[in-house]
């Protein structure tokens, strides 16, 4: 009877100290142009710490391989033999490309990796530039058609047209974000965590908080500032506003979303238990994608 007691005295001990020694680790960097924030709740802080440089290392990889700005990069390799001939790529690379051409098939072009043709002519860089002309703007559009991207399966290159470009921003924060998790979630110890990459945000599991991981939408008219909050396990979240990418004089708004209201939307953050990746489909898929906000939980913010 006594050595029962005292496995039982020290089970709850375990248990106790177990507990205690749960942590969350948390880091900032700068990827991908943006700012990335990790954060991994595991049974010991090596656990937790472990996982967040998993996924830091997870995102390092996915951004070498899909940014158009790091000239040895598979994705520049294709923009700079644009016209000349196919290049072959991984087939990560190549699915990610036949998955965007698929969701612009969806939305009638809506959503185009070939945008990036219209970069050169918006430099959103904080400082304020006159408007392009019209002339210019007439000529950077002929290079954007996401049906001219030639995909060939049997060796997995990819060929544009000359002068075209492809760029992943709508889409890349947020398929590395879901990278990163789907590494990070299956390390051991690791019972939960958020990777937030500039507002597309995914979490996941366990917090320190019962109540889940905390996220704050920023106020478009003051980002220090949270206009709304809220808690999450499970959930994926996007933020986007009319605020970050303006680099010319605004006589007025632009609205994010067309709808047959008034009302400009300055900021929109759609909650979902989806993908990353559609979440950002979302938000660039104009009035197509409306009826949306009928099943899903918005947090809107008018100007």
């Amino acid at each position: 009877m006594r050595q029962l007691m005292l496995f039982i005295v020290f089970l709850l001990l375990s248990l106790v100290v177990n507990g205690q020694s749960r942590t969350t680790a948390k880091k900032a960097v700068k990827l991908m142009g943006c700012g990335f924030e990790l954060a991994a709740y595991g049974e010991t802080d090596t656990m937790a710490w472990n996982a967040v440089e998993a996924g830091i290392k997870e995102i390092v990889r996915i951004e070498k391989l899909i940014s158009e700005w790091d000239s040895f990069s598979q994705t520049s390799e294709i923009i700079r033999m644009a016209g000349i001939r196919p290049v072959k790529v991984d087939k990560e690379l190549y699915d990610l490309i036949y998955r965007s051409g698929k969701i612009s098939q969806l939305t009638d072009g809506a959503f185009d990796i070939s945008f990036a043709a219209m970069n050169k002519i918006y430099q959103f860089d904080k400082l304020e530039k006159p408007m392009p002309n019209d002339s210019i703007i007439s000529a950077e559009r002929m290079k954007i058609d996401y049906r001219k991207i030639i995909l060939s399966p049997l060796d997995t290159s990819v060929y544009l047209e000359k002068g075209m470009k492809i760029g992943f921003g709508a889409i890349g924060k947020g398929y590395a974000a879901n990278k990163a998790k789907e590494i990070m979630s299956k390390m051991a110890g690791v019972k939960g965590g958020v990777v937030n990459a500039s507002g597309d945000l995914i979490s996941w599991g366990e917090s320190e908080s019962h109540e889940g991981w905390r996220v704050n939408i920023a106020n478009p008219k003051n980002k220090d500032q949270a206009l709304a909050w809220f808690y999450t396990h499970d959930l994926a979240v996007v933020t986007s506003g009319d605020y970050e990418n303006i680099s010319f004089p605004m006589e007025k708004d632009i609205p994010i979303l067309s709808t047959q209201k008034p009302d400009i939307l300055r900021q929109v953050s759609p909650v979902s238990p989806f993908y990353v990746l559609m979440l950002n489909l979302l938000m660039r898929w104009q009035p197509q994608f409306l009826y949306w906000v009928q099943r899903e939980a918005w947090i809107l913010s008018t100007s």
